[in-house]
């Protein structure tokens, strides 16, 4: 099968075309052939930090962890699926599990569901990271209807599922972002658009919470704005990030009484334990999107497997609108 891989993480870590064995089903999997997979940050941050990670693949490595595609072949033990099976997932990309920039993947079928009907490959293959871990953020912190919940980067990836599953609990979401573009995008999802580049944290606050701060803030800039989302939010408010790691005086979060819930939905991966909470959760998304409730947006570019380094690119860039999709 033809893959792209990274030889050497160093010298910027370049994918190359590579000719692979298929890999052969195997018990509790499903060989899937691949349509589409899409680009995640951390797939970047795989290709940076390499070795540095303790959970990234050894060279020659196969990166990629969404995809959608068609079962091909059924493991022995597997029930619920069939040859013929339209799949999606996140379920490769890391540590010893091969990755998706292939034409093949033997996927854990508890890491994959039946892909939503509504749904082409390529919107599939956007939604497995970014679905779970707005859905994860936005359960543990406790989102239910009526609350006010601002969204930090609500145009990226992430973020644009995070603002339409707060309003599918019934929240009154909010969302930081800048750009027109970008702005309208926040806007068409059902959300109040802040532009963070001309309203201050105070100001929005006093704005839309009458100064009491959000209920529950989602944050998936992280960094230094997670100072942020202290400031914004309520007495005993909840936040959730996918982006924490920052050395922070957390004075402020002590005095208001905040509840912080890190997101990282790759730990059922890497550590293979709790994996049938990602087919629930892959369930729940598929039930949504087919209701209209929930869909993927993509960013305009497209991509082939061999312009996986460009697919990349875009992402890094910072200009891109929704997810970056990669047909195979």
């Amino acid at each position: 099968m033809k893959a792209m891989v990274v030889k050497d993480y160093s010298n910027g870590a370049e994918m190359v075309l590579a000719e692979l064995d298929t890999p052969l089903p195997k018990p509790g999997h499903v060989l899937v052939k691949i349509e589409a997979s899409s680009v995640n940050t951390v797939d970047l941050k795989i290709r940076d930090a390499g070795p540095d990670l303790p959970f990234a693949p050894n060279t020659p490595a196969l990166l990629g962890m969404d995809f959608a595609g068609v079962v091909e072949a059924v493991g022995s033990d597997v029930k619920g699926y069939q040859v013929g099976d339209e799949v999606y997932g996140c379920a490769g990309g890391l540590g010893d599990l091969p990755g998706t920039l292939a034409q093949y993947i033997v996927a854990d079928v508890n890491l994959i569901a039946h892909k939503p009907r509504s749904l082409s490959m390529r919107e599939a293959a956007a939604l497995p990271l970014v679905g779970i871990t707005a859905y994860e953020g936005l359960t543990r912190a406790g989102v239910t209807a009526g609350q006010k919940v601002l969204v930090h980067g609500g145009s990226g990836g992430v973020g644009h599922i995070a603002l339409q599953l707060a309003n599918h609990f019934g929240a009154e979401v909010f969302s930081t972002g800048h750009g027109s573009q970008k702005l309208d995008l926040i806007r068409k999802l059902g959300a109040t658009a802040i532009d963070y580049k001309t309203e201050q944290v105070d100001d929005y606050v006093a704005a839309h919470t009458g100064g009491k701060g959000f209920d529950v803030i989602f944050d998936s800039v992280g960094g230094a704005n997670m100072a942020n989302s202290f400031a914004a939010a309520k007495l005993n408010g909840h936040i959730a990030s996918t982006v924490s790691m920052v050395e922070l005086d957390l004075t402020l979060a002590h005095v208001k009484g905040l509840s912080l819930h890190v997101v990282f939905m790759l730990i059922p991966m890497i550590h293979n334990i709790g994996r049938e909470a990602h087919t629930e959760i892959l369930q729940k998304l598929a039930t949504l999107v087919d209701n209209g409730e929930l869909k993927p947006v993509l960013d305009s570019t497209s991509y082939t497997l061999e312009q996986a380094n460009e697919a990349h690119q875009r992402l890094a860039s910072g200009d891109a609108m929704g997810k970056v999709v990669i047909s195979v």
